[in-house]
């Protein structure tokens, strides 16, 4: 292997894109980073710029091959890895969308879930897809744009009917990853574990649903064709006279979550990941059976590799954690996420004090779209400390929710959990969670296990790295957290599923 060639991975987030370049001992050479604006039009929407998003990509693409002293040549391949069920419609041929992307925490088609529900039509829908029907998906995102866009007003496109023109094949749909590999290559493709988050694709057969389509009203001539997540025919290459003057395949793509499983070797039935980011999602590879789940959690497509079977997860979405210490920052509780790990040492306890981070309603094993944030226990004596350390709590104790939820469904006892994501830099969490999971808790060496995982499947399409055995070799643990189970755990956790219950129901229209 020439040791002068890598393998890129574009991390493309809900608050920034990440570019990162991995050497064949999977450690990162360089990277670049790069956040985009927030959108909040109304109340429960949110929604993102795609051209930022894309030019932030070849920005950080630049600057990361500039940090490295590379040449975008001596890429052996891209992978993506992206926030997913984020949704975009543009133009086939311009590359104009048509709207905003509307994401993940995007609330605006909660209406359309609930008539969903009284149709009696969720328990279908969760057969075919492993979904618990949600506006978190894509499907009731791309029906909205197709019906609501207004390109007139956003004077992004010709004033023709935003419908007509999908029916006519004229328009593109697809999540991040799509947009991002349609700007590098022009080709309209996405991979088996992003389409599986649509609430479009059937999981079992592996492709587009007719029947869903039509609840969905969604016209099958703007869907993308569906790949292996580690594609050996690729996806395409990057145009040689474009941003990057060379011709690199881009031959892998993962949602972010299936990537952090993949990135963290999570290769065998049993092994389970969780990632602590903006939410936090723990997937347990369930190898090549789909395990329906009886307790709320979702049954999603893990990875597949080109010419074998697709592997599946389990996996507890849980809305808000990583974002719930940037709320503590917002409202300059803590200056900055560092901070949280000190101030929740300073007291011995939350004093009674627990937070429900429901801010965008509450995932698994819940699913309320209509909880909101509650804190409860406040009394006249509480300071931020105790704030600070109950929202960190909240983390742990959602985990937990998830956890025992996956092991009813599953029967395996977890071994131990590896994790990554932004918060398991701090230490008190990490322990935290030993404590209140009662499980082992590793953290690895290489904590951007997202990106890694892209840069895994792209390059092991191109050979760049032969075997799942030697990825496996590349695995190194920084620190390993046991529990250590005080006697007031169990206590401490039916207290939080009271605080659980209060937060639930609340975001009802007023009479």
């Amino acid at each position: 292997m020439n040791e002068r060639t890598y393998v890129g991975a574009i991390d493309q987030g809900t608050t920034g894109t990440r570019f990162i370049v991995f050497d064949h001992g999977g450690q990162p050479v360089a990277n670049a980073y790069e956040t985009h604006e927030q959108r909040y039009p109304e109340p429960g929407w949110v929604e993102h710029d795609p051209e930022e998003i894309w030019e932030n990509t070849t920005s950080v693409i630049r600057r990361a091959l500039d940090a490295a002293g590379i040449e975008a040549a001596q890429l052996a391949a891209i992978g993506i890895t992206n926030q997913r069920e984020t949704t975009v419609v543009w133009d086939r041929e311009s590359g104009t969308p048509v709207y905003n992307a509307i994401v993940w925490q995007d609330r605006r088609t909660t209406d359309r879930i609930e008539s969903l529900e009284r149709d009696g039509k969720d328990a279908w829908i969760r057969e075919r897809t492993g979904l618990e029907p949600d506006a978190y998906f894509s499907a009731t995102k791309v029906e909205w744009l197709l019906d609501n866009a207004d390109p007139i007003k956003l004077q992004r496109m010709r004033p023709e009917d935003v419908r007509d023109r999908a029916e006519a094949g004229e328009l593109c749909f697809g999540t991040i990853d799509s947009w991002l590999i349609y700007k590098l290559t022009g080709e309209h493709v996405t991979d088996v574990t992003n389409a599986s988050r649509t609430m479009l694709f059937d999981i079992h057969d592996l492709a587009w649903d007719d029947e869903l389509l039509a609840e969905f009203d969604v016209p099958a001539a703007i869907l993308p064709d569906v790949r292996p997540s580690s594609d050996d025919d690729h996806y395409g290459v990057t145009d040689p006279e474009g941003f990057l003057g060379a011709a690199i395949p881009v031959a892998g793509s993962l949602g972010d979550q299936q990537a952090a499983l993949f990135g963290q070797t999570c290769f065998d039935a049993g092994d389970a990941k969780n990632t602590y980011g903006t939410g936090s999602f723990m997937l347990m590879n369930t190898g090549s059976e789909a395990v329906t789940s009886d307790n709320g959690l979702l049954t999603t497509v893990g990875f597949q590799r080109s010419g074998e079977p697709a592997q599946y997860a389990l996996e507890g979405s849980i809305f808000i954690t990583g974002a719930a210490i940037e709320w503590l920052e917002d409202l300059t509780l803590i200056d900055d996420p560092a901070e949280s790990e000190a101030l929740a040492r300073a007291v011995d306890s939350t004093d009674g004090v627990y937070v429900v981070p429901a801010f965008t309603g509450l995932g698994a094993p819940h699913w309320d779209q209509r909880a909101r944030g509650t804190i409860v226990g406040m009394t006249r004596g509480t300071r931020r400390e105790h704030i600070v350390r109950a929202t960190l709590e909240s983390i742990a104790y959602q985990t937990r929710d998830v956890a025992e939820a996956m092991l009813e469904d599953s029967g395996i006892e977890l071994a131990g959990l590896r994790v990554d994501g932004g918060a398991v830099k701090n230490n008190f969490l990490c322990q935290l969670q030993a404590d209140v999971v009662g499980t082992d808790i590793v953290r690895p060496e290489v904590d951007e296990t997202t990106a890694l995982g892209a840069a895994y499947a792209a390059g092991l399409a191109v050979d760049y790295w032969e075997s799942l055995d030697e990825l496996r070799e590349n695995w190194r643990v920084d620190r390993e957290f046991e529990p250590d189970r005080a006697d007031d755990v169990e206590d401490r956790y039916a207290r939080w599923q009271e605080a659980v219950e209060r937060s639930r129901d609340w975001a009802r229209d007023e009479e």
